[in-house]
């Protein structure tokens, strides 16, 4: 019964249609003959071509969100795995992504110079070989990954009117442009007060509460019969309310006053620097390194003198080497004599790590760095600085691979060739301890020669100071460490024969 009512409802026209495809196919007809045969299975392909996603990747334990620095591949190109698809600014340094998958770049979605784009992002499509890759479907959840991408530019559109709105607003009289604290905004507002003659005292031109007193007592000692000749016309001469209003109640500019290029430089003014993700980043970990490790800090002044000798020797056979380098040498030989300071902290438990990897911080453009000579103990001088060389020129150029700067047993920081004398530095966690090294300085010391006479002798000294992590290494023990590196550093020959 049911088959009858389809055949009398047009199911016959169908199923003609069904058996005439099947016998052209037969009769070997060409492509276009065959074409509305096809057609009846290829609603699919009206779809487009579905793509293989490429998203935003973690490419360093810390990385929540990245900046698109440059596509390396272009739109039609043919991509293999393990080719370098993109440059991604991380939280620690400019990384290559490489593609996982083999095709075609079909679509990319968030373009170069986009900034925080979260990770799982999709950042761009690939469609397999001999699809078309015009035709890629764009999924329905791109649109807001690709909003995510450029997520700043939303933010900044509105802010820019907004940024440009105070100096504009400076220029029109009428309309207040003192920033006050809220106190002095309650003895405005009460005395009915006017600001605007007044020059702020307080830091960025802010109109503190001494301001206000001061305004205040030269009211009422002075002269209150120019004062209220003053307040008085004030209703005839404001004739709009909103006028009045905005004179009255003193509103807080929404932003400070920003600096005009060209202008000279009013009160409270300033210059806005973006920061990069790699600054974000060593600022939320240095306030969180302060905020909760116990830092303990002791220094020692270790005599370089026997170093210096043996560079000049080692320098006459073109082998070129520096103080630093010499330094980790001598810290590293340091950690393997005592483990005890060789170690991490997660938290809850203190761990004894076996390989001594020592972490060298690198200034760069886009802020501080720190990566890793490892196993340094079983180095020699010389392998100690070129790997300090090279690791430095990536470090600068944003070149660094993650596991070239992730993990490290114990940092070094040296300001010497900057004229720093001695200084404090903050501990990079896990990690328990950071070792700040200062200049080389003479200095005269009274010494005894081998018939007990004491003469003066100008030794070259330099300041290393010990950042220790209070729950894992005591101050016995850094007093112990820093004794035995000292000894270290003063016998450089010892150090090259470990």
């Amino acid at each position: 019964m049911a088959a009858s009512l389809w055949l009398s409802g047009g199911g016959e026209r169908v199923l003609r249609l069904l058996r005439a495809g099947r016998s052209a196919l037969g009769a070997g007809l060409s492509l276009p003959a065959r074409a509305g045969w096809r057609h009846l299975h290829g609603t699919r392909q009206l779809l487009g071509t579905p793509g293989i996603k490429v998203l935003m990747p973690a490419l360093s334990p810390t990385m929540e969100e990245g900046n698109i620095v440059k596509w390396l591949k272009k739109e039609g190109e043919t991509v293999n795995v393990g080719d370098a698809l993109c440059e991604i600014e991380t939280d620690k340094a400019v990384v290559t992504m490489e593609s996982s998958d083999d095709g075609i770049l079909a679509k990319i979605l968030v373009e170069e110079g986009s900034k925080n784009v979260r990770l799982g992002s999709l950042i761009g499509l690939l469609v397999e070989e001999g699809q078309d890759w015009k035709q890629v479907e764009i999924p329905a959840d791109a649109g807001p990954s690709s909003v995510a991408a450029p997520a700043p530019a939303p933010a900044s559109a509105p802010a820019a009117p907004s940024v440009s709105a105070p100096p504009k607003l400076q220029h029109q009289p009428g309309k207040l442009q003192v920033r006050l604290s809220p106190a002095a905004r309650i003895i405005l507002e009460t005395h009915e007060l006017d600001p605007s003659n007044v020059t702020p005292t307080g830091p960025r031109g802010i109109f503190t509460k001494e301001d206000a007193l001061k305004l205040l007592q030269e009211k009422q000692k002075g002269k209150p019969s120019e004062l209220k000749p003053g307040v008085s016309p004030a209703p005839a001469a404001v004739p709009s309310p909103s006028q009045a209003t905005a004179e009255t109640s003193y509103p807080r500019p929404a932003i400070p006053p920003v600096s005009t290029p060209g202008q000279p430089a009013a009160p409270g003014t300033f210059t806005e620097i973006p920061a990069s993700n790699i600054r974000r980043v060593i600022a939320k970990r240095l306030t969180e390194s302060k905020n909760t490790i116990p830092h303990a800090y002791a220094a020692a002044d270790c005599a370089i003198d026997a170093v210096l000798k043996l560079r000049k020797e080692l320098a006459k056979d073109d082998i070129k080497v520096s103080v630093n380098d010499f330094i980790i040498k001598a810290t590293a030989v340091t950690l393997r004599q005592m483990p005890d300071v060789n170690v991490t902290w997660d938290g809850e438990v203190c761990r004894r790590l076996q390989s001594i990897d020592i972490s060298i911080a690198v200034a760069t453009d886009r802020g501080l760095i720190t990566p890793i000579i490892k196993d340094a103990a079983a180095k020699g001088i010389m392998e100690i600085a070129a790997s300090a060389k090279a690791l430095a020129k990536k470090a600068r150029d944003g070149k660094l691979l993650p596991e070239e700067y992730q993990g490290g047993s114990f940092s070094i920081s040296n300001l010497g060739m900057f004229g720093i004398s001695d200084f404090t530095a903050i501990i990079n966690p896990p990690q328990s301890c950071i070792l700040a090294v200062g200049r080389a300085r003479p200095q005269l010391k009274i010494v005894e020669d081998e018939e007990g006479n004491e003469k003066l002798e100008q030794h070259q000294l330099l300041t290393v100071t010990l950042s220790s992590d209070g729950r894992v290494v005591d101050d016995e023990l850094a007093s112990k460490f820093l004794e035995t590196l000292k000894a270290n550093i003063e016998n450089p020959i010892r150090l090259a024969l470990n």
